[in-house]
């Protein structure tokens, strides 16, 4: 089954990290991402951009109204994300809290529906 890993964090926290914190947080993540390739259970994922560069699309009557910037004002973010393949639950769990972004952010886990 697939799920999804869903790593929220503060930005302003990050953007202000100093260099040296950046690559450790960077360094973290890649070598989190070839664990998962290596155990077969990585999908996709990446980095976000900001929340500043989103765009909010709705069409609640087929018009489009478009707006800049973040959805909604929040400390976290949604910084990035993993798609992944696990057995179950508690494997998504598993790999979720070896994830970087558990150590310091959060990383929600949701199972994805397969169409």
């Amino acid at each position: 089954m697939q799920y999804m890993l869903l790593v929220y964090w503060n930005e302003a926290e990050h953007k202000n990290a100093k260099k040296e914190q950046k690559a450790e947080t960077f360094a973290a993540y890649a070598a989190y991402t070839e664990t998962l390739k290596k155990a077969g259970a990585y999908v996709a994922g990446s980095g976000l951009q900001d929340s500043s560069m989103a765009t909010v699309v709705r069409a609640p009557e087929g018009k489009a109204t478009v707006l800049n910037g973040p959805y909604i004002e929040s400390k976290e973010q949604l910084g990035g994300y993993y798609i992944i393949e696990a057995d179950d639950l508690d494997s998504a769990v598993a790999w979720a809290a070896r994830c970087p972004g558990a150590r310091q952010d959060t990383v929600e886990v949701r199972p994805l529906m397969v169409y």
